[in-house]
């Protein structure tokens, strides 16, 4: 067999080098990163996965991934350095596959992660290529919601203000409603800050409100809905922890004044509407403090107030006339508040010193008593005679 005579002068090596070069597949690939691009949004507490792969020969060096670009970009995974324990590479010991994942997702994990790889150099690491990036979104659900009063106690009249926060969401948009007894109110004024972009937020609203006695039994509620909440968060607030109405005073007698002489009388005291239930009464004769009076447990009243009664009994001496009995209550540590009545006898008991006998009026009394049964008796006399 003759010999195999090349061809346009090449000899047969160099043809199969040339024929293997131009088989598809043959020719080493040229290098390239793979970063899909988008957007991805996850609810916080879910993991999150972003991939990145390369192909073809790569020069020694590592991947790294960043969140953030420029020179205030972060460092988020790479082989050759410590690791937050929520991040981890999906496939460990790849050359190729450099997803990682990131579990536990909070807010501040939201935004843009690049795919970067590195050339090793004497002078270090130099980055040779980097993906266009992945914008990720954290859904993260309002915290529960809370409602403070006001810093002391308001009695039923002027406007009162109630605030309820909650924070650590995103997406921005919220909607707050206030209720009371489940009825809605009207111009709260709802803020949330901050004003500008940000990976969460929080909101604060306030609502003004005048009490009333009634409220000891009255609810406010706090409602607020966040696209992340499959139903509303709610807060309640009693308002019975925020409201104060003084007690109402009523004194009287038993018997009606004026009263008789040494006769048992009984001053009656009721201390109404009232809240909340503490207070205490006490009895005074002429601004002088009795240990006396026999007062009843608070009653709750059907609005949710409360009265409270006492008693006191004491005799119409003539010691006693003209003086004045006070029911002093004192409530929520407030300044005492009184009602008086004065002890008045039908009729004038002699004044100190004077005696009895001493009175024109008795004297007049009974001469004529005299006048009368001598009258009487020579009548009888006269009359035996005939």
């Amino acid at each position: 067999m003759a010999p195999s005579t090349p061809v346009s002068g090449l000899s047969l090596p160099c043809l199969v080098l040339l024929l293997l070069l131009e088989i598809p597949g043959a020719r080493a690939q040229e290098f390239q990163l793979l970063q899909p691009q988008g957007n991805v949004s996850v609810s916080a507490g879910e993991t999150l996965t972003l991939s990145c792969s390369v192909t073809g020969l790569a020069p020694v060096g590592p991947v790294k991934w960043f969140k953030g670009s420029g020179s205030g970009r972060q460092l988020v995974y790479s082989d050759k350095e410590p690791q937050p324990p929520r991040v981890t590479k999906a496939v460990s010991g790849s050359d190729t596959d450099f997803t990682i994942r990131i579990s536990d997702t909070r807010p501040e994990d939201a935004g843009i992660y690049h795919c970067v790889k590195f050339k090793m150099t004497s002078g270090g690491d130099e980055e040779i290529s980097s993906g266009t990036g992945m914008d990720v979104t954290v859904r993260a659900r309002p915290s529960a919601p809370s409602v403070s009063g006001p810093p002391s106690r308001a009695e039923p009249g002027p406007s009162v203000n109630f605030t309820c926060t909650s924070g650590g969401f995103s997406p921005r948009d919220i909607t707050v409603t206030w209720l009371k007894n489940g009825t809605k109110l009207p111009n709260p004024k709802t803020q949330v800050l901050p004003a500008q972009e940000s990976v969460s937020y929080s909101v604060s609203s306030t609502v003004e409100l005048s009490l009333t006695p009634g409220d000891a039994r009255s609810q406010l509620t706090c409602q607020i809905e966040h696209s992340t909440s499959p139903a509303p968060l709610r807060a309640t607030y009693n308002l019975s922890a925020a409201l104060r109405v003084p007690p109402r005073l009523r004194v009287g007698t038993a018997p009606a004044a004026p009263v008789a002489l040494n006769a048992s009388v009984t001053f009656t005291c009721r201390a109404e509407g009232f809240y909340p239930k503490d207070a205490s009464l006490t009895w005074l004769e002429n601004g002088n403090e009795m240990n006396l009076g026999k007062s009843s447990p608070p009653a709750e009243n059907p609005d949710g107030t409360y009265t409270l009664q006492s008693s006191l009994e004491v005799k119409a001496t003539e010691q006693r006339s003209q003086s004045v009995f006070t029911c002093r209550v004192v409530h929520d540590s407030q300044p005492p508040v009184n009602a008086s009545e004065m002890l008045r006898f039908s009729q004038p008991p002699p004044e100190p010193g004077q005696s009895p006998f001493s009175s024109p009026a008795l004297w007049i009394g009974l001469f004529l008593e005299k006048v009368l049964t001598a009258a009487f008796l020579l009548f009888l006399f006269l009359r035996s005679k005939q």
